[in-house]
């Protein structure tokens, strides 16, 4: 395992034997509210880069980067890095780890994963499009953009229609992610 990688189960350690354990969740606020590892600060990979040099300049000691694969915390720490923030480290697996091993996590609003979302939503089209397909044969492109669609998203490890449905009411929190908040609490570890 990577240096800048770290199992689910260290991370648990750490946070169980080090207080000043610095847990910063990647997800988007409403994946944040559905649920969290206690103690870890929301901010989402969308607004990083607004805010990188704060980030870079308050960020004290290590970071442990959390999002619910691994993938969103990956694209965070190589912006982080790439600001001159080395001290950085993904949990590998994200919440899905964390969940699988029983760690503690704090649960708020229920939502279906952004990538569960997206799953159904690409299938959904897929299946309609192939069975429209037998009253109208053009139809069959749709499958075919969706599954051009889904390759583009594993190659550039980015999904539009994840970022689409994220913006949907339904993946909104209840209330509004305090940016500033999430901030002073990124600088008040040091």
């Amino acid at each position: 395992m990577s240096d800048h990688v770290i199992d689910a189960r260290s991370v648990r350690h750490l946070v169980e034997t080090d207080p000043h354990t610095l847990l910063v969740d990647v997800r988007t606020p409403a994946e944040y509210e559905s649920s969290h590892i206690p103690g870890a600060i929301n901010l989402p990979l969308g607004r990083v880069d607004a805010h990188l040099e704060r980030i870079v300049a308050d960020a004290g000691g290590r970071l442990v980067l959390v999002c619910q694969s691994g993938n969103r915390a990956v694209r965070c720490q190589g912006k982080l890095t790439a600001a001159g923030l080395d001290d950085t480290v993904v949990m590998d697996g994200g919440m899905n780890a964390w969940e699988a091993q029983g760690a503690p996590v704090e649960r708020g609003r229920r939502r279906w994963a952004l990538e569960r979302q997206v799953r159904l939503v690409a299938g959904g089209l897929v299946l309609t499009s192939v069975l429209a397909s037998l009253l109208w044969p053009p139809m069959v492109a749709v499958a075919g953009f969706v599954g051009a669609g889904l390759a583009f998203a594993a190659v550039t490890d980015t999904c539009a229609m994840g970022m689409a449905l994220a913006r949907l009411p339904y993946n909104q929190p209840r209330n509004d992610l305090d940016i500033e908040d999430s901030l002073t609490r990124l600088g008040a570890r040091r």
